[in-house]
């Protein structure tokens, strides 16, 4: 079969791509901007990529198209294929149609927490001897790729909220027909496609309704929203798992060091596990004590699980350190929403004591330039010593409002290089400085540690 993937760059389509290459498909693709990472780890796998939507793309005459969310009417291939009749396909649809029928989807969803989650769990199933299949939305550093197709019966998907495509409009997980379904949390997100956190809730009650009665829903216990979706019905047996000190819990944790870089899994209070790993903040623990959970519904046992959570080597861009320079460490994150905001910077301070940390945040996502979060914004950057906004130009609202909130008051910026050299000349040894940006900040990371080794060269 020849599949061309129109919006092939993203991480989910790419995944897709690397997913239909390796089940024996010839896979072409398109977008509008083919560059690397995604690009050449495309063409590696001998895909052909085409830059631009120009509606030639007809003449390849694939078996299908299959169409990413980021498409949208007035596209000219999108109404060239659409008058053309042509068949089409989402990405979320073709994947449960092709490759998840007939194995053990292990889907994780919510706000916040799915990509590093995802990327535990098939760690643990991979560790076990598993060989499990896995479509994440980020890159785990035990695997280096963000999708595989194994020889195992296991899949583990990141089932993401966002909707499926332009004529689709439910969240893309609707479509895996999860066994074991993971819900880490529940906010509001996505201010583009839904209007309040209640339409959120009935997308996941969608979710709930496909899951059988032989499966398994791993529900955070502290989430009040996700106990309103499971009042909303549910007919799967379920266990609850939270780190929380004061939360009931079938799955707990004792904290062996307060940055959460050691502790203890149980399970009904005993202890079934041990992990001791480079990870910090109560949120991984969380997500520790989800992946367990999710691994042993699958047949792996706790103690195998955690004795492989151990080894787990992180995610790229979730608390990814990009270097080192004079004692200044840089970090880079994903976090874009208050709550990863502030669970990401409390970890890293329980981890550099009263060392000073130094936030730099873009509001880019497109619920944070809606300015849906901008009341909790100074308030989630109360862990930093020293913070700095970025001023995106299509921002909406008034990012200098918020930096008179933060304590200190926060800096605003307006143009990334000005901000590189700006970070060089304050920062001190021992410094600790945290991007976070759910794009790449116009290459932030290596300006700021380019203009400190030019510093600390001169």
């Amino acid at each position: 079969m020849h599949v061309h993937i129109i919006g092939i760059c993203g991480t989910f389509m790419g995944g897709i791509a690397a997913l239909a290459q390796a089940s024996g498909h010839r896979v072409t693709g398109s977008d509008r901007a083919v560059y690397p990472p995604m690009s050449t780890q495309l063409e590696a796998l001998g895909v052909e990529l085409i830059e631009g939507y120009d509606a030639s793309q007809l003449d390849l005459n694939p078996d299908v198209f299959v169409v990413g969310n980021v498409m949208s009417r007035g596209n000219p291939l999108v109404e060239a294929l659409l008058d053309s009749g042509r068949p089409y396909i989402s990405g979320p649809q073709w994947l449960a149609e092709n490759v998840l029928q007939g194995r053990w989807t292990i889907a994780v969803a919510g706000t916040h927490g799915k990509t590093t989650t995802a990327s535990m769990v098939a760690w643990i199933l991979e560790r076990a001897g598993l060989d499990p299949s896995f479509l994440i939305g980020g890159v785990p550093g035990n695997f280096q790729t963000s999708a595989r197709l194994g020889n195992g019966r296991h899949f583990v998907v990141e089932a993401d909220e966002y909707d499926t495509a332009f004529f689709d409009k439910r969240a893309k997980f609707v479509h895996y027909r999860p066994r074991t379904a993971v819900l880490n949390n529940l906010e509001f997100d996505h201010a583009d496609i839904y209007p309040d956190v209640q339409s959120i809730q009935r997308q996941f009650h969608l979710l709930m309704r496909i899951i059988p009665s032989s499966g398994r829903v791993l529900c955070n216990a502290a989430e009040p929203r996700l106990d309103e979706v499971i009042a909303m019905g549910c007919w799967t047996p379920r266990e609850s798992f939270s780190a929380r000190t004061g939360v009931r819990a079938d799955w707990s944790a004792r904290l062996d060091a307060s940055d959460g870089s050691a502790f203890a899994v149980l399970f009904r209070g005993e202890q079934v596990g041990q992990v001791s790993w480079p990870m910090i903040g109560q949120h991984n623990v969380d997500n520790a004590l989800a992946a367990v959970a999710a691994a042993r519904h699958a047949g792996v046992e706790p103690a195998l699980a955690t004795a492989a959570l151990s080894e787990f080597r992180g995610v790229r861009r979730r608390m990814e350190v990009r270097g080192v320079v004079a004692g200044i460490t840089v970090y880079d994150d994903f976090a874009h929403h208050p709550t990863a905001i502030r669970s990401t910077l409390e970890g890293l301070r329980q981890r550099v004591g009263v060392a000073r940390i130094v936030a730099v945040l873009e509001p880019r996502s497109n619920t944070m330039k809606r300015g849906v979060h901008q009341q909790e914004l100074a308030a989630s950057l109360a862990a930093a010593d020293r913070t700095w906004l970025y001023r995106p130009a299509d921002l909406g609202w008034d990012l200098g409002a918020v930096a008179a909130q933060v304590d200190p008051p926060a800096g605003v910026a307006t143009d990334v290089g000005e901000l590189a050299a700006t970070l060089a000349g304050e920062l001190q040894r021992g410094d600790h400085v945290l991007i976070m940006s759910n794009g790449s900040f116009d290459g932030l990371h290596g300006r700021l540690l380019a203009a400190l080794a030019a510093r600390n060269a001169a």
